[in-house]
């Protein structure tokens, strides 16, 4: 790669080009640049530089599986395809009962995850959701568990009560090991009244991933891409992100998760393409300096494509989720009932040129 910026023809982008390779911080306005001025070959020799001094020739997945509780929401977001109303044929409201069962289908399995996240239902507060957790704990107590998104932890404190710090450890003392990075969706506020005008506000959404964070709850962050907002909005919503993580380093990794547009009240709007997804993946491993890991999660993009994405900067493609999710396929993705073998991952990783390794939740190798 020495020397490759003598091909750019952009004075601008080369400059760029070579702050990055020289391992210097870019500025917004420098990550805006990229969006729309470097070619998508560029972009993608500069996030493999970027991942390659987090991760070297490495790229991770993990065996787990999810439960969602509800699709009953208190919310109706207009990106939403999973929200249902109570009494609506295609909703689910499973008892802890229900939910241990799917704990005890992998009790045979090498499974080292679950992650939980579904709708925020109007009934349930912090202690109905701590004592599932408890559950499953007593049950299999060596899974790590991931749960509830900052919109879920939200509401189910608020309504039991406490505050955000009390509420999470509460959580953290029923068995709460990590967060997801759902519910972020695009923290422009403007565009937010537009989209999920009910749900809980950007400043909270990072108030919560910070208190997790200083009471050593590590996290994930998400952006929604590819609907109504524009690249400014994107790399702001990546810029608060990173002045977070400056202050914590709680994040572990970072998801884009591309709209979908099946069932829900934005479906006039044309999904973006794999172009767009892959200049996406690429700014967001260059931009996200101190972000150990980029995912694609492979629900969202199809398997072929998240394979791609690895070559853009990605360098963890999720887990085997053994058909256990149902928030992608409700919107239109590929794969309606999402399950990969660690035989399919490895492949995967392996046909792109990259060495496969098996994690826990916290990027340990396994």
């Amino acid at each position: 790669m020495q020397g490759f910026s003598n091909y750019i023809d952009n004075k601008e982008i080369k400059l760029i080009a070579e702050k990055i390779v020289a391992g210097l911080r870019i500025t917004p306005e420098e990550g805006l640049m990229l969006y729309i001025k470097a070619d998508l070959s560029l972009l993608g020799n500069l996030a493999g530089i970027m991942r390659r001094r987090y991760n070297g020739n490495l790229a991770f997945y993990n065996r787990n599986f999810h439960i969602e509780p509800t699709n009953i929401c208190v919310y109706n977001c207009r990106f939403c395809s999973y929200h249902k109303k109570a009494g609506d044929p295609e909703s689910w409201d499973y008892s802890h009962d229900e939910m241990l069962d799917i704990v005890k289908r992998f009790d045979e399995k090498e499974v080292t995850e679950v992650h939980i996240v579904g709708g925020v239902h109007p009934s349930y507060d912090l202690h109905y959701y701590g004592q599932l957790i408890q559950k499953i704990r007593h049950h299999r107590p060596g899974l790590h568990i991931k749960a509830f998104s900052a919109i879920e932890l939200d509401y189910m404190i608020s309504r039991a009560g406490l505050s955000i710090e009390e509420g999470l450890r509460q959580l953290r003392n029923y068995g709460l090991d990590s967060i997801p990075g759902g519910g972020a969706e695009i923290f422009d506020e403007e565009l937010r009244k537009k989209i999920c005008p009910e749900k809980t506000s950007s400043e909270l959404w990072l108030s919560i991933h910070e208190t997790a964070h200083n009471l050593g709850i590590p996290s994930n962050a998400t952006i929604l891409y590819g609907h109504i907002e524009n690249y400014s909005q994107r790399i702001d919503h990546m810029e608060r992100l990173r002045k977070l993580q400056d202050r914590t380093s709680g994040f572990n990794a970072f998801i884009p998760l591309k709209f979908r547009n099946a069932n829900n009240s934005m479906s006039y709007l044309p999904e973006v393409s794999i172009i767009e997804d892959l200049r996406n993946y690429a700014v967001a491993r260059i931009y996200l300096d101190n972000f150990p890991h980029i995912k694609a999660y492979w629900p969202a993009t199809g398997k072929e494509a998240a394979q791609l994405a690895l070559l853009f900067g990605v360098d963890d493609l999720d887990g085997t989720i053994d058909d256990t999710t149902k928030i992608y396929s409700m919107a239109g993705a590929g794969d309606k009932n999402p399950a990969m073998t660690t035989d399919e991952i490895r492949n995967l990783i392996s046909e792109a040129g990259y060495d496969p390794a098996e994690r826990d939740s916290l990027y340990n190798r396994i």
